[in-house]
């Protein structure tokens, strides 16, 4: 929950357009939803940001303090966010940066804030720049107009296949970035590791959020009508389990990155890609008939009279 504090300004940016008074007036702001690592509740909370090469930026300052604040240890648990700047909303990817793009980042966010170095002067802790990207992945494009449950599921699908995509090509220009470097020093592609982490966390979180939202509302809710499915339900439910597992192998898989052999690294990411992308098409032949003659969004039911 904000504290009282908190929520005051969160009601007077959403009251004024995300424009706010006392020691936030004239300052860029942003709203900031993230997920509670060990809750896993909804906190919002207010933080200034720096606009830098179409991402926005977020320093973890905690004023200085010796602790990082709640909003970064959630991120790096539920890496998918929610922004709302000015009357607009979005989901974004939050993704902490290192080494030299770190500083080249907070360097960029002292000169437009310099507030911030004095937070970095008043603890021995490196205050997190964050990077707030887009959700979708470059080149992503939702499948067209969703009109019933089938193409909401297709969307949901078409959005974690372009995830997986991604995620191998951030692995490709990892290696390229190590192969091609010479020398002592950071690799030139500083923080591409943890980037690819957070893009499988969120296609983790996301196809965990899709699977539990299957077995608790939507199966149940076929089943009332198609009984004779019960079966086929079930397997799908076992596929799930099935699914949970391959995704902690792969996130474990690239928490290992940074120092994994590219050849064994490449020959598991393709056959755990290889084992996720056939549970979608098997879901997709069995669920989207079923879905077509359902509205999407849900209809309201009609009143009584």
């Amino acid at each position: 929950m904000p504290t009282s504090f908190n929520q005051s300004v969160i009601d007077e940016f959403r009251a004024h357009r995300g424009k706010v008074g006392g020691p936030f007036e004239g300052s860029d702001l942003l709203l900031l939803t993230t997920t509670g690592a060990k809750s896993g509740a909804p906190t919002i909370t207010p933080l200034g940001y720096v606009r830098h090469q179409g991402a926005l930026l977020v320093v973890a300052s905690n004023l200085g303090a010796p602790r990082h604040p709640d909003w970064y240890h959630n991120l790096l648990a539920h890496p998918l966010v929610r922004v709302e700047l000015g009357e607009e909303g979005f989901e974004a990817l939050a993704v902490p940066t290192e080494g030299a793009q770190r500083e080249e980042l907070f360097a960029e966010v002292v000169r437009v804030a310099p507030g911030y170095a004095d937070y970095q002067a008043r603890t021995t802790r490196t205050l997190p720049v964050v990077r707030l990207e887009p959700a979708e992945p470059d080149g992503w494009e939702p499948p067209g107009e969703v009109r019933d449950l089938a193409g909401k599921l297709l969307e949901t699908h078409t959005w974690l296949r372009a995830q997986l995509r991604h995620v191998r090509a951030e692995t490709e220009a990892h290696f390229a970035a190590r192969a091609a470097h010479t020398g002592p020093g950071e690799p030139p592609a500083p923080g591409l590791g943890i980037q690819i982490r957070q893009r499988c966390l969120a296609f983790c979180r996301a196809l965990e959020f899709h699977h539990t939202s299957e077995d608790a509302h939507l199966f149940p809710g076929i089943a009332v009508h198609h009984p004779h499915l019960a079966g086929t339900f079930e397997r799908l439910r076992a596929e799930h389990a099935t699914v949970a597992r391959i995704q902690g192998e792969l996130v474990a898989l690239l928490d290992g990155l940074a120092i994994a052999e590219p050849r064994r690294f490449r020959a598991e990411l393709e056959r755990m890609t290889t084992e996720l992308t056939a549970h979608l098409d098997h879901e997709e032949r069995t669920l989207l008939p079923l879905l077509a003659e359902v509205p999407w969004p849900p209809v309201a039911p009609p009143r009584r009279a």
